[in-house]
């Protein structure tokens, strides 16, 4: 039987470091796309106006919201799941809202108020009105 022996020489240092930093620039451009895209889908609550509430993942975020009155306050459905947005003594009252669709209220009086999900009660949030 016939042994063939293959013999491996390291590659010179020019070539290897060139290839790290191709590694090295393709992972750095990917990361600024994904951190680009992130941004640009809103995929944070960074993103979202200053008097806007996301719903999602079956939560109100920020929980809790603080406005100067005369503020106009907008819940945007991000969920696959309906939601509504009632306040606690139903000053205000959405109608199920699908992914996607928004409910706006005008906080004009200062003081707290409390709202939840009529459909999933355990989602609740508060928006203060200074």
């Amino acid at each position: 039987m016939l042994a063939t022996q293959v013999r491996h020489e390291p590659l010179p240092m020019a070539r290897r470091n060139s290839r790290l930093g191709r590694s090295a620039r393709i992972g750095a451009a990917f990361v600024a796309v994904f951190c680009s895209a992130t941004l640009i889908s809103g995929g944070s609550h960074a993103a979202m106006a200053p008097d806007t509430i996301e719903i999602s993942n079956f939560s109100f975020g920020p929980a809790v919201l603080t406005v100067p009155a005369g503020t106009t306050v907008t819940w945007v459905n991000e969920d696959e799941e309906p939601h509504t947005v009632v306040e606690s003594n139903t000053l205000f009252k959405s109608h199920a809202l699908d992914t996607g669709d928004k409910f706006s209220f005008t906080f004009t009086t200062p003081g707290t108020y409390e709202y939840f999900c009529t459909i999933h009660a355990h989602m609740v949030g508060k928006v203060v009105v200074q």
